[in-house]
């Protein structure tokens, strides 16, 4: 089948979006499905819509150009819409409306978290053909080989990393973390590593840093910790715990948003007020998490298979969801497109006096 995915893939550590990208990428042409990421050719045979937001930097498409491709090009192509983001993500404004209308043009919506499911149906999705399918991070590169297991009479390494530098991916969490380390005794037992981006003007006292990495060159330094520690705030999903999960790291994980599904039963869920007492008893039950990662199965390649079969399935019943799909007039795909542009030049002026505020700053 041949498959357009509305990104393009960006080179270098770039985040949980471009990493699932490039492995559902690799996993269709390895078994000779064909991927273009533009609406030029007439034979594609299904879509799937990633970014549809107008002022996402790796879009190449949205549902406007979805739908004048399904009006002009091939009415017979089938649209999937992959979310993975929210309001609730970052305290944004406006992102779950402008995605909910997105939807317009999808004939099925994939969700990477049941607790993002939950939030737009919340808020007022009506479409019936929907599920989830969670996330996974490459074995292939994230793995236990050569993993050494903790030395109980050594401290125990504590790592987290991000490529956002958002103050909701965790960052009074890492901040309390920091200054237990300013007690001598908690010093002496464990040590806390932050890999990625920080916020601006904020840096630790006590932990160490390390600029974003690449994947190989990050699975490697993984392999150097024993524990793993999320803060996240109504994170989807994500890809730093699997990651580090996948890499043998017992999981200290909050109970916000997708994370949960990802981490429950192989770690210990923790709130900023308990973060000392649950760091210790993850220490104290490392044996029992390290040996049920050997059986966690968040990856790459099982999260593809779910799509390629979700993908056949819809190929296979293609009649049936053309027929149930709603008819779009002209009229409202040119409101829709007049709405868009106002938008699109709306961000070029926010843009443009952003830059002449630091140009003269």
């Amino acid at each position: 089948m041949k498959v357009s995915i509305g990104s393009k893939v960006m080179d270098g550590p770039y985040g949980g979006g471009n990493t699932f990208l490039i492995n559902l990428i690799e996993y269709l042409e390895r078994l000779n499905h064909t991927v273009v990421h533009n609406l030029d050719d007439k034979d594609i045979d299904l879509i799937l819509l990633t970014s549809p937001l107008p002022d996402s930097e790796h879009s190449t498409f949205n549902h406007l150009d979805v739908l004048k491709y399904l009006r002009s090009k091939n009415d017979k192509t089938l649209v999937v819409q992959r979310f993975n983001e929210c309001d609730e993500r970052k305290g944004t404004r406006g992102i779950n409306r402008k995605l909910l209308k997105a939807n317009i043009s999808a004939d099925y919506s994939v969700f990477v978290s049941k607790w993002l499911q939950d939030i737009f149906e919340s808020f007022g999705m009506t479409n019936m053909n929907k599920k989830t399918i969670l996330g996974g991070s490459d074995i292939k590169i994230f793995n236990q080989d050569n993993k050494n297991i903790w030395n109980k009479n050594k401290k125990f390494k504590i790592v987290t990393h991000h490529w956002s530098s958002n103050w909701m991916k965790g960052f009074d969490v890492y901040q309390k973390l920091d200054l237990l380390l300013n007690n001598k005794e908690v010093a002496n037992k464990i040590s806390f590593t932050y890999i990625g981006n920080l916020p601006k003007g904020f840096s630790f006292v006590n932990a160490n840093t390390f600029p974003p990495l690449a994947s190989i060159e990050l699975s490697k330094k993984l392999k150097d910790f024993d524990g793993y520690i999320t803060g996240s705030i109504n994170e989807p999903s994500g890809n730093h715990h699997v990651e580090g999960a996948l890499s043998g790291l017992p999981l200290l994980y909050i109970n916000s948003g997708g994370i949960p599904e990802y981490c429950h039963g192989y770690g210990v869920e923790f709130s900023i007020d308990n973060l000392e007492d649950k760091i210790f008893e993850l220490m104290n039950n490392y044996q029992l998490y390290y040996e049920k990662l050997k059986y966690y199965n968040f990856t790459s390649d099982k999260t593809s298979q779910e799509y390629v079969d979700l993908f056949e399935h819809l190929i296979g019943n293609k009649e049936d969801y053309i027929m149930s799909r709603k008819t779009i007039s002209y009229l409202n795909l040119l409101l829709l497109s007049v709405e868009q542009f106002y938008y699109r030049v709306n961000i070029f002026f926010i843009r443009v006096s952003n830059f002449i505020i630091k140009r003269f700053r």
